[in-house]
């Protein structure tokens, strides 16, 4: 298997896939059980309300809360591991401890669940680190983001009851600050020879095939060849 392929492989179906099959298992043991993880989750401010910036990722209330994360949790996570290969599972890690902390830090007393803060810590760091890293195509995948997940931006505001806003601001902000403090391997910018400083047009073989006057040659001017002239000497025979 060629590095290409495995990168692709690796990023756009094994990250994205381990990603959303753990928050449905974790869903399918509890219909299966009968049982409520719900007190897993982020507890501000309250000493075991820390364990939910482990656990609260992998927790959801409902199959609409469920449905709505595995979609944009699949597609930034591909995102993710194939453009910012070499950071991603330390800006995934790293950043959902920090918005964990900080959702513990500022939210309301209640129990914050679901992966929504990591999808906005995704869609933030990958949006502002192709900004900064002004790379074309990394600008350009920070466009498609916006595109597709802009409106989130409202959420991280306090717009509508039973939603947690304040994970949503904390993996927001956080985003932010790694797209700042995390240095990436930025693809080089191909450049043509006719963009160098040392070009020639003079030695530009495709600019030899025109004249002065920009007509077309169909064949560049052959150089003379050089002539090699050959001498015969005979020896006259000891018999004659």
């Amino acid at each position: 298997m060629s590095s290409d392929s495995f990168k692709f492989s690796n990023s756009v179906i094994v990250a994205p896939l381990v990603a959303v099959l753990s928050i449905w298992i974790v869903f399918w043991v509890e219909m299966q059980l009968g049982i409520n993880l719900n007190e897993y989750g982020v507890y501000p401010r309250r000493l075991s309300g820390l364990l939910g910036v482990f656990f609260s990722p992998f927790i959801h209330g409902s199959i609409e809360h469920l449905y709505n994360n595995t979609i944009p949790l699949a597609v930034l996570t591909a995102f993710l591991f194939y453009f910012y290969q070499s950071a991603a599972l330390r800006v995934l890690l790293v950043g959902t401890l920090i918005s964990g902390l900080l959702t513990w830090a500022i939210a309301r007393p209640s129990y914050h669940i679901g992966a929504s803060g990591v999808i906005y810590l995704l869609a933030s760091f990958i949006f502002f680190k192709g900004i900064l890293a002004k790379n074309y195509r990394l600008v350009a995948l920070s466009l498609v983001v916006v595109f597709i997940y802009g409106s989130m931006i409202w959420y991280i505001f306090p717009v509508k009851d039973g939603i947690s806003w304040e994970g949503h601001l904390a993996g927001f902000m956080t985003g932010l600050v790694l797209a700042f403090v995390t240095k990436i391997q930025v693809p080089e910018i191909r450049k043509y020879d006719w963009e160098r400083e040392d070009y020639r047009e003079e030695d530009d073989p495709f600019l030899q095939h025109f004249d002065d006057n920009g007509n077309f040659i169909e064949s560049a001017p052959e150089e003379p060849e050089e002539k090699i002239e050959i001498k015969y000497h005979y020896k006259k025979s000891s018999d004659d």
